[in-house]
């Protein structure tokens, strides 16, 4: 193994490994080291396609844009996407080998760690340091055995760890004593220290406590990190409503609403919505009504047509209809695209047990589930006006129909999505739909907003991983990391 490699465990899920992670990318990119994102497993539904035509997770891609690199696959060799409660699509280095429940995936392990060694060590020999995202936690009793998300890894491939709580939650010195407690002692050997997320407060009101820590770990304590308000770094996979307009002061809103079904994916679609300064967005939930909007948005989804049967259960079917007849405009994204149409159909079983159900009929197009799985980055303008638009396609459905003479997206070499005859619905296969400053623009003033603000979204996400890493230059004792990371 040629490059440093640190690895950043939590105590909890959204402890903020993520996060950390990502700054410590962008840090050591500004100082000039070659560095690159790697996270053994995740089991997230934000997926991005990287640029060797696979999917990852969505984090790793964040942490990838903050090294100053392109996405590959050998940064997330595994990648589990849930589509029920029991079972998951199986991505092994970028590529889909079929779903599996929990008890045959622990017996697929020996592979996927195979295809994780051999990508983490591909990353080595390529960049000076590797940063290791752990997922969830590693004090989880039930899945030591083959484990190859967290202190198994770190075990195998002999690297530090750092291991992050979030205080903003509570308990964060039991989180960390208990969590050291239950590794083996190699395990807590390769700890070198703590790092505590979120605080807010006067640090010295802590002090007694981080002494305490350290006396009793005999593990140094090397950064206190402050809580950032208004961070915004795109979310592995909880779901934030931060970034919401509130309406006043003159300026023109947008009501948006979405709703957040079991198996939605790729949420992050959202993120520019949530931080435009006209747009108030909604997310809704099981047994919520669905409030006024300007906008709906039906966002992707992992399992269709359950999914579908879910916005049934909960009433979205005659509010959708509603909406439309008093002239709001509604967008179906991915699996919302293929709601849209009169028939879904899944004769594999993909997604569940094989068998057809009846779309929202309100586009003339049906979609068949395929098993091979559509991976692209595309570019191309909006065919109501002509915006530019980028983004990516991650879907497995084919879709046919007369509704696709009017295209929502005209491509480089095809066309994508419908547009209704009455321009009240759009449907698309593109997720990122929002990211371009002209196509968010333009899709705003579609929906009803006439002065929609210009806001470049991938601007303001470099800025925010900019402050991420101002903060952890700030607050991280990098000398006690000097002989770890390169250039700090």
């Amino acid at each position: 193994m040629s490059a440093k490699t640190l690895m950043i465990q939590g105590t909890t899920s959204d402890a903020g490994k993520s996060t950390l992670a990502a700054g410590l990318c962008r840090l050591l990119a500004r100082r000039g080291v070659r560095v690159a994102p790697f996270k053994p497993q995740n089991m997230a539904l934000n997926s991005a396609v990287t640029v060797d035509g696979g999917e990852i997770g969505r984090s790793q891609a964040v942490q990838a844009l903050a090294c100053g690199v392109e996405p590959h696959t050998d940064m997330n060799p595994v990648l589990l996407k849930p589509n029920s409660n029991m079972g998951s699509q199986v991505i092994i280095q970028g590529r889909s080998i079929g779903n599996m429940d929990a008890v045959p995936y622990h017996a697929y392990k020996p592979k996927a760690r195979a295809a994780v060694l051999e990508s983490f060590h591909r990353l080595a020999e390529q960049y000076q340091c590797i940063v290791v995202e752990g997922a969830g936690s590693p004090a989880e009793i039930n899945l030591r055995d083959g484990d190859i998300a967290n202190m198994g890894f770190a075990e195998a491939v002999d690297c530090p760890v750092l291991l992050v709580a979030d205080i903003d939650r509570g308990g964060v010195f039991a989180h960390l004593v208990g969590t050291l407690a239950l590794l083996s002692p190699s395990e807590r050997e390769r700890v070198v220290g703590f790092v505590i997320n979120r605080f807010r407060g006067d640090i010295a009101l802590l002090q007694p406590g981080l002494d305490w820590l350290e006396r009793e770990t005999g593990k140094p304590v090397l950064g206190v990190l402050p809580y950032l308000m208004g961070l915004h770094i795109e979310a592995e996979d909880s779901i934030s409503q931060k970034g919401s307009a509130e309406a006043g002061g003159g300026r023109e809103i947008l009501r948006v609403v979405a709703p957040v079904y079991p198996r939605i994916s790729n949420h992050t679609d959202f993120d520019p919505l949530r931080l435009h300064p006209q747009v108030e967005l909604t997310l809704v939930g099981p047994g919520q009504p669905v409030p006024p909007a300007d906008l709906i948005i039906l966002p992707g989804s992992k399992s269709v047509r359950d999914d579908l049967a879910w916005l049934r259960a909960n009433g979205w079917e005659p509010a959708i209809q509603r909406h439309l007849r008093y002239g709001g405009k509604l967008i179906g994204v991915c699996g919302g695209y293929q709601m849209l149409g009169r028939q879904i159909h899944d004769p594999l079983g993909l997604e569940g047990e094989p068998g057809s159900c009846p779309g929202l009929g309100l586009l003339a197009l049906e979609t068949t589930l395929a098993a091979e799985k559509c991976l692209t980055r595309v570019e191309g303008t909006l065919s109501a006006g002509g915006a530019k638009v980028t983004g990516y396609e991650i879907h497995m459905g084919v879709t046919q129909g007369a509704a696709l003479a009017r295209p929502a997206v005209r491509l480089a070499d095809k066309t994508d999505g419908a547009l209704s005859e009455d321009g009240q619905v759009l449907a698309t296969y593109l997720h990122g739909l929002f990211d371009h400053p002209e196509a968010l623009q333009a899709l705003l003033n579609w929906a009803g907003l006439a002065q929609a603000e210009v806001i470049d979204y991938p601007a303001l996400r470099q800025q925010h991983i900019d402050r991420l890493a101002d903060s952890l230059e700030q607050h991280l004792d990098l000398g006690r990391l000097a002989g770890i990371l390169p250039g700090v």
